[in-house]
């Protein structure tokens, strides 16, 4: 497949893609006859699985990886639009929108053609050899659809029940931009980093007492939407499960896998006892 070469043709792929895999979403959530977090789960399932054929179609999962910030963002401006929004459902669908656009864009930056593959794909190709395609569908493709699902669901919940408004709602979603606005500046001068291209460690900015603060992003965003819907939906506690399994999600998976690239660097271990994890605070 020599077009997986050319940027702009893989582009329009994955765009082709996306559109395909939102259709057959919205039409299963229209003709399924369940409660409307039901409707939604299977929906999203079927378009992450229509995201899976292509994914091997082009024998790349990287195919997926837009599916992480787009899904979240066509999901509340849908519901946006079937339910109408009060001031908390304004706020929320923002926020959620600016880390989608964000991130997504981050994304684009960095692809560089349908010939490349995120390497944590192809560490567990290698990894799993004949049992790659279901990790693949299970692992990189459903699991994390499965999460972002869950974190959106507060917002959802907010949109559908035409949640109420108070100062919690602000103190959260403001968190909620902090944690976008944290990966946006931590994401800018890694790309500065690396294009630079001066090798080992990146100790500047954000990164020079953290070694994963686009992560501590990443979790802190969910944390704020959930929170923010709980103050104002208090019985609906349970909606903190997203941002939970997603924090256990980059803990569990992500962080271990970014060190155990890491630690192949020499000086890694030294590296690593100057630097937390996470926050980007001196230790």
């Amino acid at each position: 497949m020599g077009f997986k070469q050319n940027r702009a043709l893989s582009f329009l792929i994955v765009a082709l893609v996306y559109v395909l895999a939102t259709a057959a979403g919205v039409i299963s959530y229209l003709l399924l006859p369940f409660n409307f977090w039901l409707n939604l789960l299977l929906a999203d399932i079927i378009a992450t699985v229509v995201t899976f054929i292509f994914s091997l179609i082009f024998k790349n999962a990287s195919v997926y990886d837009p599916y992480w910030s787009v899904q979240p963002i066509v999901i509340v401006v849908a519901f946006a639009i079937g339910y109408g929004l009060t001031p908390t459902g304004i706020i929320l669908t923002a926020a959620i929108c600016y880390w989608g656009v964000r991130l997504t864009a981050n994304w684009a930056y960095t692809f560089l053609s349908l010939n490349h593959q995120d390497w944590r794909y192809t560490h567990y190709q290698k990894l799993t050899g004949v049992l790659y395609p279901v990790v693949n569908f299970f692992g990189i493709h459903l699991m994390p659809t499965l999460i972002v699902y869950a974190c959106t669901m507060p917002a959802v919940f907010a949109i559908v029940y035409g949640a109420a408004f108070n100062v919690g709602v602000v103190i959260f979603a403001a968190v909620s931009v902090g944690a976008t606005t944290i990966q946006l500046i931590s994401d800018i001068q890694m790309q500065k980093f690396r294009k630079n291209k001066t090798g080992g460690f990146i100790r500047v900015g954000l990164w020079k007492y953290s070694r994963h603060p686009n992560y501590l992003g990443e979790i802190l965003m969910w944390w704020g939407i959930a929170l923010a819907t709980v103050c104002v939906m208090p019985n609906c506690w349970y909606l903190i499960a997203g941002a939970a399994a997603n924090t256990l999600l980059f803990l569990c998976v992500s962080v271990p896998l970014a060190d155990g690239k890491q630690s192949k660097k020499e000086g890694f271990l030294e590296y690593k006892k100057a630097t937390r994890m996470l926050l980007p605070i001196k230790k």
